[in-house]
């Protein structure tokens, strides 16, 4: 999150910001693509679980909202955070970090056996990707009749660290779409399908909702999909210069340079 944190490291100004904006009524919901943790293990960061949307819940909740069967599981390309959110909404999962030191020996006549009840396939970021995980997954969603392929998000990039840019989730979905030749189902930004479940949550209209965030083709795409008010901040992600050229056809409502500049409105109505 370029808006919150790059990295590890909090933004100068955040905690007075969203102490400013909760002293106005506003509601806060941090959004993420980030699908390695769970919400729970976000909560330490935030005051309640109600605040955390992870495109890790995303995933879950897009299951329970098809009422996926249970006697069905999930095969995951992913870290502990979508297990958890699995496993929280009464999910069987298979892979994840446990398949992360297998490998496949390709000698002549070698037949990889699959799991035929796996019902859908999710992918997300990943740190132990591998190709058995790639060939795994792809067995299942071509040979496993009705088989879901699902992405938590498809960002290019992520920042791991405040010291350079890495490859992110969408490189892993990016693989797994070349060998199936099956476009996935988003649940993360820029999808709609979180903006919907937010408003349903919460009884409100996305027109009430502003999204504050530092990437063009995800946060600022997500607000004007779902029909919100958008915000850009340029700590993160987004340069001025990228937003300003002739090439990016994304144009946010409001920019700014981070969202502490909120503080040099206390006197106006936030």
């Amino acid at each position: 999150m370029g808006v919150i944190w790059k990295g590890d490291k909090l933004i100068d100004g955040v905690p007075e910001t969203l102490d400013l904006l909760r002293s106005k009524g506003k509601r806060l919901v941090f959004v993420t693509n980030n699908s390695t943790k769970s919400r729970k293990q976000y909560g330490k960061k935030f005051e309640t679980l109600e605040e955390i949307f992870a495109s890790s819940f995303a995933a879950a909740a897009y299951l329970q909202s098809i009422d996926f069967p249970k006697d069905k599981k999930v095969y995951v390309i992913g870290e502990e955070g979508i297990l958890k959110e699995l496993e929280l909404a009464g999910f069987q999962y298979l892979g994840g970090q446990t398949d992360g030191d297998k490998k496949i020996e390709l000698k002549p006549g070698f037949y990889m056996e699959h799991d035929k009840d796996v019902g859908a396939v999710v992918v997300g970021f990943d740190r132990y990707f591998n190709y058995y995980k790639v060939q795994y997954g792809t067995l299942c969603i071509r040979e496993n009749p009705g088989c879901l392929f699902i992405a938590t998000n498809r960002d290019a990039v992520t920042h791991l660290t405040d010291a350079q840019e890495w490859a992110g989730g969408g490189s892993m979905v990016g693989a797994v779409l070349g060998s199936t030749k099956q476009e996935p189902l988003v649940v993360g930004k820029p999808s709609t399908f979180m903006m919907d479940y937010l408003a349903k949550k919460f009884g409100i209209t996305t027109s009430q909702i502003c999204m504050v965030g530092d990437r063009l083709d995800t946060d600022v795409l997500f607000g004007q999909n779902g029909g919100c008010k958008t915000l850009l901040v340029l700590s993160g992600v987004t340069s001025e210069q990228m937003l300003q050229s002739p090439d990016n056809k994304i144009q946010p409502d409001f920019y700014t340079n981070q969202i502490s500049d909120f503080l040099t409105l206390k006197t106006a109505a936030v």
